[in-house]
């Protein structure tokens, strides 16, 4: 497990995460969300042990990662910002890996060459923004980490190689072998891998959820009157967002769509219809309900 105590990192007086809290589960893909400067990545470097808390502490499986020989070789870290040896080809950096994880994997490694259209024996300066991507997955899965940390992951990968990804993650991690923490600020690209994400602003995280807690939270709703309920009859349901177009509602309301529903028939519509809320339009609104404005924070 991956937990954040009172987490302070500051540079140059810029506090990039401030009295940060947070547990990641083993077996689980985190997803940490939010804009640029939001201290993401600041997050994984610390988590990584490239960084010495100025606070707090952060440990990965109850030790402390800073200068820690034994937590990371556990740690793959993928950063936003690549780096290969110079005129290296991702075989010369499997062999620099396999000197370093005690767990990497050459049979792995070949079988992930394998699936990827990518020449291991190429220089990788040669290579294109997607294609370094690749490969530095390629080569992060077969060191067999515990924690892999992804900071941008998909970032330049086309979409059938995110698809690729996305698979090769959730079946390494439900075999239990891994735990993933990825950063993006993306909601849409974590939607469909993450079982809990996060969400950071200004070095702090705003609240974080179960993937499912989160969605459960809230209804959209559609209902058609042929004459429109009086306000308050509406100020029964906890409404977030409300507009009307002609004799249709539209509306974000907290709470169970089943409750809801029942509710809304008894004030006769003539139809009435639940639509699922994308995960950024939840977070939209936890935010606005905590007091941020989301234009402030994702974009």
């Amino acid at each position: 497990m991956i937990k954040a105590h009172g987490l302070t990192k500051t540079f140059d007086g810029f506090c990039a995460l401030e009295d940060f809290y947070a547990e990641i589960k083993d077996g689980s893909i985190y997803g940490l969300v939010g804009s640029n400067g939001s201290g993401k990545s600041t997050l994984l470097r610390t988590i990584s042990g490239i960084y010495r808390p100025d606070g707090g502490e952060i440990t990965v499986a109850g030790e402390n990662p800073f200068e820690n020989i034994y937590i990371k070789n556990m740690i793959f870290h993928v950063s936003d910002d690549l780096y290969f040896l110079p005129q290296s080809t991702m075989d010369d950096m499997a062999a620099f890996y396999s000197s370093v994880y005690t767990g990497f994997g050459a049979e792995i490694y070949g079988e992930l060459c394998g699936r990827f259209p990518i020449n291991p024996k190429k220089k990788l300066h040669t290579f294109s923004k997607g294609m370094k991507r690749q490969a530095a997955l390629i080569l992060s899965l077969a060191a067999n980490p515990r924690y892999l940390l992804l900071d941008e992951a998909f970032d330049g990968l086309d979409p059938v190689m995110r698809g690729a990804v996305r698979k090769i993650i959730a079946d390494r991690v439900a075999d239990g072998s891994m735990s993933v923490v990825i950063s993006s600020h993306n909601l849409r690209e974590l939607e469909d891998i993450c079982d809990h994400m996060g969400l950071l602003h200004e070095g702090k995280v705003i609240f974080e959820r179960e993937i499912d807690e989160v969605k459960l939270g809230f209804c959209k709703v559609q209902a058609g009157f042929s004459l429109m309920p009086e306000d308050d009859a509406l100020k029964q349901l906890n409404i977030m967002q409300l507009e009307k177009s002609g004799s249709v509602l539209h509306m974000v309301v907290r709470g169970k769509s089943d409750e809801i529903l029942r509710y809304l028939e008894t004030l006769g519509p003539m139809f009435v219809e639940t639509i699922p809320l994308t995960l950024e339009e939840v977070f939209i609104h936890e935010m606005e309900a905590v007091g941020y404005d989301y234009n402030k924070i994702i974009f």
